[in-house]
Parts: C-alpha cells; structure tokens; sequence
C-alpha cells in the first residue's frame, strides 16, 4: 500500500507491494494526496465506516510535496465531523521540519501522532503519542497490547534525549530552513541555467528536488517528472563524491551538522554535473 500511495519503491514500477493480503487491503482504501474532491465524496459516501485517516501532513514518501491550502484542515475537519481517528505520520517530517513537526507548521492537531528516524539522534528509536483517551486503550490501562524487542533500548532512548535537546537550541530550524533554501534554491539555479526545468520545495531540513518546471501538488504529477535527468544527474554527483537519495521518488534532507562548506561543494559539483550532462 506505501508503494500505491507513493514511495522510492515506484523506481520500479511496480504499482503494490507483494505480501499484502487481499483481505487487508479490502479493508484499506487509498485515496490521492491533496485531493480533496475523493476526500469529501469518500467521506460523504462512506464516512461512518471510516476508522482512522493515517497521513504525511508533508508528503515524503513521493518525493516531497507540500499539502494544497486547505487540505489539511478538510481532513480535521471531516475526521471530527464523523468520529474518525486523525493520525499524522510524522516519522519523515517529525523534528525535520519544525521542533514541533508539520502539525505545528500548520497548526493542525492530530488524534494521534506517528514519529522515528530524527527522534533516535541516529539510534533506531520511534515513537507515538495522542489524546489520552486513546492511549489509555494501551496496557495495562486498556485492553491494547503493545510491545516490542527493542522498545526503550537504554542507548538509543539516551541518543533521542541528548538530540531532543539539542533540537530546542535557539535559532536551530531557521538555520537549518536557510542552509537548506540556499542548497535546493542554488540547485535548481544551475539546472536551468544548463537548460533543465527544474523546481524545489523545503521546510526545515526537508526538501523536493524536481526536474519538472512546476511543482507537483500530486503523485500524478510527480510521476511527470524527468527520471532519467534525474539519474543522470544522482549518477554525476555520485561520482563527484555527493550522495542524493537515489530515486526521483524520495525527499532529501540537510543536516544541522552540514556547513557552508559543504553547500558550496555540493553548488560547485551540481554546476560540473549539469555542464557534463549538457
């Protein structure tokens, strides 16, 4: 189902993922990233069956593209409106985007909330959280069991504290958006100036890179993309030492450790490529 919605996994062309049950997807329906048309019409039809509404309030599983106006709040709006569980999966856009991820950005409140990756400082950690009248569902409270083989691992609960911490440093995502502007905005810069349309899109330490002259708000959209300029362009700066991630069909990030140093470097290499590419 990540596959249908929109990951790296797309390289393939593959359209679903083998080993889902069909009795699993049944019970799953997939609708379109930032189309609020299928939105209301699902909700309208079917909208007392609806469970739970998982999504990337960021999307960063097909590249990364922002959410339309409005999006986001239809989707709060009509999850209240019919007693279905908001969850936002933040393990891309959590501590990447803001200290208060996405949902912070945007000012919206999900019912609950998925985070990982940037909350480990590097160690694999994840967690989730909501309204206390879910997690009160979770034993030995509720009837819900949950549990896992690494969950609260000393070390890497002891990562994510020191790296939560650091994370509260003043000025830290305002750096972070800036680097990350100068590096996506000087990109796309040299691009067209070798005659590639090209666009971009960041918050925080996340960005889309994209070989399309407008930026895509759907997965349809992001499927028009160049892939093969991309992979031509993954592969030059491969070799120049730089490592993007290697689909048209994942996000990037910047680090808070990357320096102007290494966005000049990476500005200087990204020119040498596109002249080649010429």
């Amino acid at each position: 189902m990540l596959v249908k919605a929109g990951s790296g996994a797309l390289t393939f062309g593959q359209p679903d993922s083998g080993g889902i049950p069909a009795e699993l997807a049944a019970q799953t329906l997939v609708l379109e990233y930032n189309h609020m048309g299928q939105l209301e019409e699902l909700f309208s039809t079917r909208g007392n069956q609806i469970a739970a509404v998982i999504v990337e309030p960021v999307a960063g599983n097909m590249n990364m593209v922002l959410p339309r106006p409005g999006f986001l709040s239809k989707l709060r709006e009509l999850t209240t409106a019919h007693g279905s569980v908001l969850i936002f999966d933040e393990v891309m856009t959590g501590f990447r985007v803001a200290l208060g991820g996405a949902q912070s950005l945007y000012g919206i409140r999900p019912d609950l909330t998925t985070l990982g990756k940037v909350i480990g400082g590097g160690m694999p950690l994840a967690a989730f959280g909501g309204r206390r009248d879910i997690m009160e569902y979770l034993a030995p409270l509720g009837p819900v069991y949950q549990a896992g083989t690494l969950s609260g691992n000393p070390v890497a609960v002891t990562a994510g504290l020191v790296n939560l911490h650091l994370a509260c440093a003043d000025g830290l995502y305002e750096r972070l958006g800036e680097m990350t502007r100068t590096l996506t905005e000087g990109i796309v810069e040299v691009g067209r100036d070798a005659g590639y349309p090209m666009s971009t899109c960041s918050l925080g330490g996340m960005f889309g890179l994209y070989f399309r002259e407008k930026l895509p708000n759907t997965l349809i959209e992001v499927m028009e993309s160049d892939r093969f300029a991309f992979n031509a362009f993954f592969q030059g700066m491969l070799d120049e030492g730089i490592y993007f991630a290697p689909s048209a069909f994942e996000a990037g990030f910047v680090s808070t450790v990357h320096t102007s140093l290494e966005l000049d470097q990476t500005l200087s290499a990204a020119e040498r490529v596109f002249k080649q590419l010429r």
